[in-house]
């Protein structure tokens, strides 16, 4: 009987797609990029890429290859996501692939390439990849009262004597890489304007590649300072990875979105609309992502144009500019 339901709601879902795609047909054909890189079009703009008008150019792949963002050892997250990607089969028909990407420029280029097809795309990056990868956000995970997000945290050693940000002048911070949200462009707007702190010239930085790196790093006093979102604080912390007793916060931000989950823009719509019902019928409860994401209760729709517009903010506060080279 639910198998039914979701065929149904498939069905539904694909002639929406279509309906979609026919209308862009109709609609005026000049493609209007607005920031998106010159190979992408935005009729509706809504910021993201419009699936193309040219059937030749949609992607119906044999096999689906999804990635999870490379905040941690992907290798811890193959399995976690084992769950979702059989749900994700069965919904599809189709066999899905885990993609372990090393670094968050490998995921990005993976699916400009056309070589990823579905993807968790780190907060600080989706705007990078969607204007430059044509990467479609349409979900994140949140709680069920509607509740999502994370902050990002300034942490020391314990035993430090940096108490506050101001601190941090003269010293060193660890950054984690240049597309990350609380790991570089939202530590790097805030200490500017509400601190005075200009990077690399009131402070030293460092990039450690990822949030795991710069935690573990501060907890075995490499780093004097690290900038992370403590969402991944608080996982790494539930399993061990890293003894809470070993850092200390000195800052604390406003609540972001966290990682987006979306598709690739030319994934074909029957696909495509697949995928998303995959994501919004996933049965959360006792699966490895409720185990590993404790706080969320399953996927929520989002808007990348409202809900990314404060990550665009950030981006827009350090100069930052989706240059697709």
């Amino acid at each position: 009987m639910m198998v039914v339901g979701m065929r149904m709601i498939t069905t539904a879902l694909c002639v929406a797609f279509l309906m979609s795609a026919n209308s862009n047909a109709d609609a005026e054909t000049a493609c209007q990029s607005g920031t998106l890189d010159s190979r992408y079009c935005d009729r509706d703009q809504d910021l993201v890429a419009d699936l193309p008008i040219d059937q030749s150019d949609w992607l119906d792949p044999a096999a689906l290859i999804f990635s999870y963002t490379p905040v941690e050892d992907p290798a811890v997250y193959e399995k976690v996501w084992d769950g979702f990607i059989d749900h994700l089969e069965m919904i599809t028909g189709k066999r899905v692939i885990f993609f372990p990407v090393q670094s968050y420029a490998a995921q990005y280029e993976a699916m400009r390439s056309g070589r990823l097809h579905i993807a968790g795309i780190n907060t600080g990056g989706t705007p990078i990849a969607v204007n430059c990868a044509g990467f479609v956000p349409f979900a994140m995970m949140a709680a069920e009262d509607g509740s999502y997000g994370y902050e990002m945290e300034i942490i020391v050693p314990a035993a430090s004597n940096l108490q506050v940000p101001t601190d941090i002048k003269g010293k060193t911070l660890a950054f984690t890489t240049p597309t990350s949200n609380s790991g570089f462009k939202a530590p790097s707007a805030i200490l500017k304007a509400e601190f005075g702190l200009i990077a690399d010239q009131d402070f030293k930085t460092s990039f450690s590649g990822k949030h795991d790196n710069s935690i573990l790093g501060v907890a075995n006093g490499d780093y004097e300072a690290a900038a992370v979102a403590n969402s991944v604080l608080a996982r790494m912390i539930d399993r061990d990875a890293v003894d809470h007793t070993a850092l200390r916060s000195i800052y604390k931000s406003q609540t972001f979105p966290t990682t987006a989950y979306g598709h690739a823009y030319n994934l074909h719509p029957l696909i495509a609309a697949q995928v998303r019902q995959a994501f919004f019928t996933f049965p959360w409860a006792e699966s490895g992502l409720s185990d590993e994401f404790a706080e969320d209760d399953g996927f929520v729709s989002i808007g990348y144009k409202t809900d990314w517009q404060i990550i665009r903010t950030v981006d827009s506060a350090n100069d930052v500019s989706y240059d697709c080279r």
